[in-house]
């Protein structure tokens, strides 16, 4: 009995992990994936020519003033707009422009 009962917690637990890392995972391909359409967007802009500011530059940036994850990525409007899970567990939104490559904007939610 006792070996069925610790066999039952090492396999939840088991599970639980698979689980929790299952959602990390998710959640860092998503960030990679809005990086992606974000620049793809900004490309397609009929002002494209004005965007003149590299993603991964502004994204360095972004990590450099607030360590972190990158949770999502967006453009609109000749503008991206970042959000970093930080280590304490707030996230910080920054919006850039996406022709200077300039911080504009930085609110927490």
């Amino acid at each position: 009995m006792k070996r069925l009962v610790i066999a039952s917690l090492l396999a939840a637990t088991g599970l639980t992990f698979a689980i929790s890392s299952a959602v990390a995972q998710d959640e860092v391909r998503d960030g990679r994936d809005d990086a992606v359409h974000a620049a793809a967007a900004a490309k397609a802009d009929p002002r494209a020519r004005a965007n003149s500011a590299s993603l991964d530059a502004i994204l360095a940036d972004a990590q450099r003033r607030y360590p972190g994850r990158v949770i999502d990525v967006a453009y609109d409007d000749g503008e991206y707009d970042i959000d970093i899970r930080q280590t304490d567990g707030r996230i910080v939104e920054l919006e850039y422009s996406a022709r200077t490559g300039r911080l504009l904007e930085t609110d927490y939610d």
